[in-house]
């Protein structure tokens, strides 16, 4: 029983500096009973290393650390990878829905920002975008905006996967911009 405590301990100093961590929201939620009211915190946290992972999880305690902790810790299990174009911004547009939420994420060029709305800011800054447009439609739930937006990620594919995909070149897929205009004037 110790020796699994101390790998568990090990295992969160070695993942500790690796991970920034956000809470994005917290509700005070209460179970009334015959002898009174109970009260009890639900977190909202989104955590990533801010070098193309991200996750979120939710946690619920009687205290409001031990809820951020629980979610801190079910973020880290759920992380998914995102490719990023030149380590700033997306490959592609991308749409993501949950439930009545939905949301549109764009490209943007160099020095554009982070032009989103607050749970999906927490998302991009977590991933490590740096230029993004993107805009909530519908939903303004903080956790199905979340999760329309990890939907929207899930679908990012960089150039690369899709070659392979496809068994072609990554150059067939991006298209020799060079070579356009040569073939329009040959013709």
């Amino acid at each position: 029983m110790a020796e699994r405590e101390n790998r568990r301990n090990r295992r969160d100093r070695d993942e500790a500096p690796e991970f920034a961590d956000r809470l994005v929201a917290i509700n005070r939620v209460s179970k009334t009973t015959k002898g009174g009211k109970n009260f009890g915190f639900a977190a909202l946290v989104v955590v990533g290393d801010q070098k193309g992972r991200v996750g979120f999880g939710k946690g619920k305690a009687k205290e409001v650390p031990e809820a951020i902790r629980k979610a801190t810790e079910q973020a880290k299990r759920q992380m998914i990878r995102v490719p990023l174009k030149e380590g700033r911004t997306l490959h592609h547009d991308a749409e993501g829905r949950h439930g009545a939420g939905k949301v549109i994420m764009r490209t943007a060029p160099e020095g554009t920002g982070i032009i989103a709305g607050g749970p999906m800011r927490a998302v991009f800054e977590m991933l490590g975008i740096k230029d993004v447009v993107s805009k909530s439609i519908g939903s303004q739930n903080p956790y199905n905006m979340i999760r329309a937006t990890i939907d929207g990620l899930k679908k990012e594919a960089s150039p690369r996967q899709v070659a392979q995909r496809r068994g072609k070149k990554v150059a067939d897929i991006l298209g020799a911009k060079s070579d356009a205009p040569a073939e329009a004037a040959d013709a």
